[in-house]
């Protein structure tokens, strides 16, 4: 991939009813299944700038998402790269921002760099909108949204990964650039 792909960002925002802490704790727990990230299990080495974050299958055989942290401010703000493991497309930029507003939490999801015409501009385009509002589901509900519980649904049949998608593939210490 060449650095002069041009690029599209995205954002999708929401508020949640309840503290900033409580959604902060949530969107980055570790080795749990998160049904806002469509039932991924999110695995790091330490939760901190330079570390890498890979979201796995919940029995960890297959990795949907590569990435490493960019930025962390909690309970305000974490980046990182992002990269889907079966697409060979340029690696992106996500970043999580929380403020607190009356009523709750507002949350904003920004996928920068994300480069046109691509499958991973596809998947992410709707994918915001689920991350926010599971997100928030989960929260005030907690259960995530019908969408959500399909997703997570269709994504345990393992016949639907790639080969390319094996964990084996995208070790911890395998550093994922952006170019």
């Amino acid at each position: 991939m060449t650095s002069n792909l041009e690029t599209t960002t995205q954002v999708s925002q929401i508020t949640i009813n309840a503290p900033i802490q409580q959604v902060w704790d949530t969107l980055t727990a570790e080795g749990e299944v998160q049904p806002f990230f469509f039932g991924s299990v999110m695995h790091t080495t330490k939760f901190a700038p330079g570390a890498p974050i890979r979201m796995r299958t919940p029995n960890g055989k297959y990795t949907g998402v590569v990435g490493e942290v960019l930025e962390l401010d909690p309970p305000y703000k974490y980046s990182m790269t992002f990269k889907f493991t079966n697409f060979d497309d340029a690696v992106c930029m996500v970043t999580h921002e929380l403020r607190e507003v009356d009523g709750g939490t507002e949350y904003t999801l920004t996928s920068e760099g994300v480069p046109v015409g691509t499958k991973t501009e596809k998947n992410m385009a709707g994918g915001g909108k689920i991350i926010t509002t599971t997100l928030k589901s989960c929260i005030e509900t907690g259960k995530p949204t019908m969408i959500a519980r399909i997703i997570m649904l269709t994504g345990k049949l393992p016949f639907l990964a790639p080969k390319q998608s094996l964990s084996v593939n995208w070790p911890m210490e395998k550093r994922i650039e952006m170019k």
